[in-house]
């Protein structure tokens, strides 16, 4: 399990390296910059700027040298922790993403939690009572939640919480605690919010987890060592829980890589939609003003929670299934 866990920690900086190159040319790779779309915002307000004072923006954000050159400075500060200064904000970046990034962490991870605490009960139960009124209940429910889009979702509970009960589920805060320091009543305040966004993130995650649940559970129920243990009579449950679910929650793990940073930058029209104070809204803003500094530190951070999430599953998985320690030996 040591050595397991040493040979995907080899593997970070070498990743690492890759999304940072990635994350880099890909803001870059729009044609223009900020300074051209605040010219552009200047001139269409009737304010002018003269050339000199251009050049002296260009020279001091470093936007006239080569790429390469941008990059290596970039990559440096970085690694120093300094990840630049907002062109939009006139902030340092790190203390626009600290001031969100509490927020965004608690719904993506109280979202992950809501989908997991879901779905694995409902696939469990789907796959030991195939064809049972409940399974093709949980069956109509799971293609509706997979097929009905975050932000419709976000569009007709505001909707419904409004008409109904006159009661606005926008923000994570009330009005008299938006600018509040964190306190007790701040953080109740927080709860009776929250579970309106990581509701909504957790519908589409949960239907697609609980099929493929059933589906993976149906599938090691055939097995014939699940016959066996059931004729030396072990009890049906126990031996549910204690071998096949054990073998079909492998591909669930498998997916944490991929879905907790698709938590992050799926919750940006959601968080758009019911005006969340979350990374996302910066991030969508950071690119529509070409504000690259923010923009390529926003994503250098998605790429780091992929490998990140793709370290833990390994490892569960390692933990989960002997069989893959004993592969990598």
């Amino acid at each position: 399990m040591v050595a397991y866990v040493i040979k995907r920690l080899l593997l970070l900086p070498l990743l690492l390296f890759i999304f940072s190159v990635f994350a880099f040319f890909v803001i870059q790779a729009p044609p223009g910059d900020f300074l051209t779309s605040y010219i552009a915002e200047l001139a269409a307000s009737g304010t002018s700027i003269d050339q000199q004072q251009i050049d002296a923006l260009r020279q001091l954000y470093g936007l006239d040298q080569p790429v390469a050159i941008q990059y290596v400075k970039w990559v440096t500060r970085v690694l120093r922790g300094d990840l630049g200064v907002s062109l939009d904000w006139q902030r340092p970046n790190l203390q626009l993403i600290k001031d969100r990034l509490i927020l965004t962490v608690s719904i993506a991870l109280l979202s992950l939690l809501f989908t997991w605490a879901v779905a694995i009960p409902i696939g469990i139960y789907s796959a030991t009572h195939q064809y049972s009124w409940a399974d093709y209940l949980f069956t109509v429910l799971n293609y509706v939640g997979v097929a009905t889009p975050s932000f419709m979702l976000a569009l007709v509970l505001m909707w419904v919480a409004f008409k109904y009960f006159g009661v606005s589920v926008t923000g994570l805060f009330s009005p008299e605690y938006v600018d509040a320091p964190w306190s007790l009543g701040r953080v109740i305040d927080l709860l009776k919010h929250i579970w309106v966004p990581v509701v909504i993130l957790g519908i589409g995650g949960t239907a697609r987890l609980a099929r493929i649940m059933r589906a993976n559970l149906l599938d090691e129920l055939r097995k014939p060592y699940v016959e066996m243990a059931r004729a030396k009579g072990l009890p049906e449950w126990q031996l549910v829980l204690r071998y096949p679910v054990r073998l079909a929650i492998n591909p669930l793990i498998s997916t944490i890589g991929w879905y907790l940073p698709q938590i992050f930058s799926g919750s940006l029209v959601v968080a758009t939609v019911l005006n969340l104070p979350t990374i996302g809204p910066m991030f969508l803003r950071s690119l529509i003003t070409q504000d690259m500094f923010l923009a390529g530190a926003i994503v250098l951070i998605y790429c780091c929670l992929a490998i990140i999430g793709t370290l833990i599953s390994d490892i569960l998985l390692a933990w989960a299934d002997p069989r893959i320690r004993m592969e990598e030996s």
